[in-house]
């Protein structure tokens, strides 16, 4: 990868948000490391791909803090079971939370003590982190988010690093057709299509951008009129 880019770090990069998040920042012209089990298929130059299971918070501890100093951190790796009440496995929820927090946890940890002054973090949330019926697994996941990424905007306020959520409704990604959520299928935005996951990874980019260094501490809900 080239020397003189700004580098990002970004997990999920073998589908949906965190390949669009990928592609989008090459574009841009950063340089992008991808965490991932699957291989994505970037073909860059400025790319350059860990292959590691976000679940395995060992593994995932010791490749983020090889990767030496980064100027933005975007996690979009995640996961969907959804189940009503009487129905809940426990399993199920310790999956989701391990892959949307404790990962998060442990990549930021990693990664933000070698992280450039004015660097950025971005989460990739859920629209259902204010709760959703039949998603209560995946809506504690999606809500914890907001609380520690508020958390750690506090932390790193002094140094211009901000941290913020982005918080997706339904988004045209694997996900959307995973058979573990077949309970709730997913429902049509009113603005009468889902979201395209480069439209996520276009707000992505703009908070990460030159533009977006005074937004911090928030929660930013991109969900085609889902929330009305």
């Amino acid at each position: 990868m080239t020397g003189d880019a700004k580098r990002a770090v970004v997990t999920g990069v073998s589908s949906g948000i965190g390949a669009a998040t990928a592609r989008r920042l090459l574009d841009d012209g950063w340089s992008v490391t991808g965490f991932s089990r699957r291989d994505p298929g970037i073909d860059h130059d400025r790319f350059a791909r860990v292959a590691v299971d976000l679940g395995d918070l060992d593994a995932l501890s010791a490749e983020a803090t090889a990767v030496g100093p980064v100027d933005a951190v975007i996690h979009a790796a995640g996961l969907q079971s959804s189940a009503p009440l009487g129905k809940l496995r426990v399993e199920d929820g310790l999956d989701m939370w391990r892959i949307h927090v404790a990962a998060a946890e442990v990549l930021v940890n990693g990664l933000v003590p070698s992280m450039r002054d004015g660097g950025r973090v971005v989460l990739v949330g859920s629209r259902t982190m204010s709760g959703a019926a039949g998603k209560s697994q995946y809506a504690a996941t999606k809500s914890a988010l907001v609380g520690m990424s508020r958390s750690w905007a506090a932390e790193l306020v002094h140094r211009a690093i901000t941290v913020n959520v982005v918080a997706p409704g339904p988004t045209d990604t694997p996900m959307l057709n995973d058979p573990a959520r077949t309970s709730t299928p997913p429902k049509l935005p009113p603005l009468g299509r889902f979201i395209a996951p480069e439209e996520v990874a276009g707000l992505i980019g703009f908070l990460v951008g030159p533009l977006g260094g005074s937004i911090t501490g928030q929660a930013i809900v991109q969900c085609a009129g889902a929330s009305l």
